[in-house]
């Protein structure tokens, strides 16, 4: 039976917070260096991304990424320490949460019906948000 997938948001404070998606969003800029290319492999709006960040940027009192503005060899943005630090402390707690649940769940495994075990963890919610759709009558 597969260990249960465990995904948990911080709460530092009112209107700070950091999840898998802020994490996820991170690790992608730190690999491309770029906010635009990041978006685009997470399948996330350019703007989401730069809302996620805005959020993280108004969120701690040290900045958590570096933007370089265009010109002759383009932009780009890069994680500070900070940044850096708060992916690696996420993903330490990640981890450690991980062996905690499988230890503690382990006698409810057994439980879980064969069907549902065989499918793939699903994604609490979509990265990207859907688009509405406008009515005819507009």
């Amino acid at each position: 039976m597969p260990s249960p997938v465990i995904r948990f948001r911080i709460d530092f404070a009112n209107d700070c917070y950091v999840g898998p998606g802020k994490i996820d969003l991170l690790e992608a800029i730190h690999r491309t260096g770029s906010l635009s290319q990041a978006a685009r492999e997470l399948r996330m709006s350019y703007r989401r991304a730069w809302l996620l960040t805005a959020s993280l940027k108004s969120s701690f009192r040290e900045s958590v990424t570096v933007a370089a503005t265009g010109g002759k060899g383009g932009g780009g943005v890069t994680l500070t320490r900070f940044g850096e630090r708060l992916i690696k402390s996420y993903r330490r707690l990640e981890h450690d949460i991980a062996q905690l649940a499988a230890r503690r769940l382990s006698d409810l495994s057994p439980a879980v019906r064969a069907r549902a075990a065989a499918r793939p963890p699903s994604s609490p919610r979509p990265l990207a948000r859907k688009q509405r759709r406008k009515s005819a009558a507009t």
